[in-house]
């Protein structure tokens, strides 16, 4: 079991190492770099799918802070498999309340599911598009209290974090 942790925790960060390196695909204006990004993400939340049956959510106690990271990058990747999104934010809310996942990383994963699924989101962490050079949330539940909502999970306010993205 061990040398199975072992192995999971380098597979997880070396998935996260190529998220990050093909996540520019993405939003490519080329359709075969924004397919190569979602074969990736597909394949990523396969194997998700099948590290959370063997061993549930992986924590930070179980894979380390780093791959414990990835998982999530992953789950929040998964946008076309909202099966392993929603086993993800399952799982993860159970972590979150045996203290061993951050409500902050739950948030994302949360909002990210709700708007996937065509629903408001909690926390205003996804993003719908830029007005006026300024990033727009999408659809909130409590518009009104977003910023309330984010404190309580440890994000910083939607201004304070947009701000890092805003064109000047």
């Amino acid at each position: 079991m061990e040398h199975d942790v072992a192995a999971l925790t380098v597979e997880l960060k070396d998935m996260a190492v190529a998220d990050h390196q093909s996540v520019v695909r993405a939003n490519s204006d080329d359709p075969a770099e924004q397919l190569a990004w979602r074969r990736l993400t597909a394949r990523h939340g396969d194997r998700l799918g099948e590290i959370m049956d063997e061993y549930g959510w992986p924590t930070a106690e179980m894979v380390g802070e780093e791959a414990a990271r990835a998982a999530w990058l992953i789950a929040q990747h998964a946008d076309r498999q909202l099966d392993v999104q929603r086993r993800a934010l399952q799982l993860m809310e159970q972590a979150v309340s045996a203290g061993s996942a951050s409500p902050r990383e739950l948030a994302f994963l949360r909002d990210r599911a709700l708007v996937n699924e065509g629903r408001k989101q909690v926390y205003g962490t996804q993003i719908a598009g830029v007005k006026d050079g300024s990033p727009v949330p999408w659809p909130c539940e409590e518009p009104e209290r977003m910023d309330e909502l984010r404190a309580a999970v440890g994000i910083e306010p939607f201004d304070a974090y947009v701000a890092k993205f805003t064109m000047t």
